[in-house]
């Protein structure tokens, strides 16, 4: 990896971000949030999820804030992906003129069924429909692994089940897979050793990660990532996030946090922190909550990098 090399950051916060906060917010401040973001010059920014609303009441308003972000912002050069669990999100999403969408599954039948009420090999057969759909209608399509290094339920997941359940998104035609930590258990030696595995099984080109900070641990994840060649990274504006189904777990890593480290080590983003760090202190405040990126603290507080 040579410094004149750009790494990719997609934007997770408006999605995962915020799925599991318990204020529920006005549909204007989501959108205010993303116009905000699509400002720095990020170059994917996750919307919202197409889920039926109970399942994740956060994200009730998907129709409607995806439809203000298409009409107000889609001439914009920024991607606006949203995910889908079935066809019943793909069928919503397609009629609001989504141009990628997100896929997701687990390495672990435990977490899958309670967050789907379905085994891994069912979340597949699920997807069957919606990949033929989405191909036809020429709709990218990319694939999200939770649990790829451990599950809340089931503990540590041998990297033979991330191969294999990698091995299935590629069958389908995503153009990328996003491997995540969701409950953030993974710890650099397990990162260098399941990426050298991946690695000799996939191009690395089309894996991303998606590392989440409980145990404080994200960014030095990142970096050996950087190291194993990894070039695009999930992160979250202000370090928003958390798992509805996965007790315990806390924030995304920050995407403020991972633009110091990467332009610390003269890699290049193309984002504006100052613009970030706006986007993030407004949407901290429609949350009422204090941002977990020690960056970003310290950044509000000395105005300084």
């Amino acid at each position: 990896m040579t410094t004149r090399q750009k790494i990719k950051l997609v934007e997770v916060g408006p999605r995962d971000g915020l799925q599991n906060e318990k204020i529920i917010l006005e549909t204007e401040d989501k959108f205010q949030f993303i116009s905000m973001l699509s400002e720095t010059g990020l170059q994917t920014i996750e919307v919202t999820s197409f889920v039926k609303p109970p399942a994740i009441p956060q994200m009730k308003d998907a129709p409607e804030l995806f439809h203000r972000v298409s009409s107000e912002l889609g001439h914009l050069p920024v991607s606006f992906p949203c995910l889908v669990p079935n066809m019943y999100g793909y069928e919503k999403a397609k009629a609001l003129g989504v141009k990628e969408i997100a896929l997701f599954s687990a390495t672990s039948d435990s977490f899958t069924k309670k967050n789907v009420n379905a085994t891994v090999e069912e979340t597949f057969a699920r997807m069957n429909e919606v990949v033929e759909s989405a191909k036809k209608d020429g709709i990218k399509i990319r694939g999200y692994i939770s649990t790829a290094f451990g599950c809340p339920y089931e503990g540590k997941m041998p990297v033979e089940k991330l191969v294999a359940v990698t091995k299935k998104f590629m069958d389908l035609g995503v153009y990328e897979v996003s491997i995540g930590d969701t409950i953030g258990v993974a710890v650099p030696n397990q990162v260098r050793e399941y990426l050298a595995v991946m690695k000799k099984e996939f191009p690395i080109e089309k894996l991303a990660m998606h590392l989440h900070d409980t145990r404080g641990m994200a960014l030095t994840n990142v970096l050996v990532s950087l190291e194993a060649g990894i070039t695009t990274f999930d992160s979250s504006a202000g370090g928003l996030g958390g798992c509805p189904y996965a007790k315990g777990a806390t924030g995304n890593v920050a995407t403020e946090d991972v633009w110091y480290l990467l332009h610390s080590l003269g890699l290049h983003t193309g984002i504006d922190l100052d613009k970030l760090v706006k986007a993030s202190q407004f949407i901290l405040g429609k949350i009422q909550k204090e941002t977990e990126s020690k960056f970003l603290k310290a950044y509000i507080k000395t105005g300084k990098v």
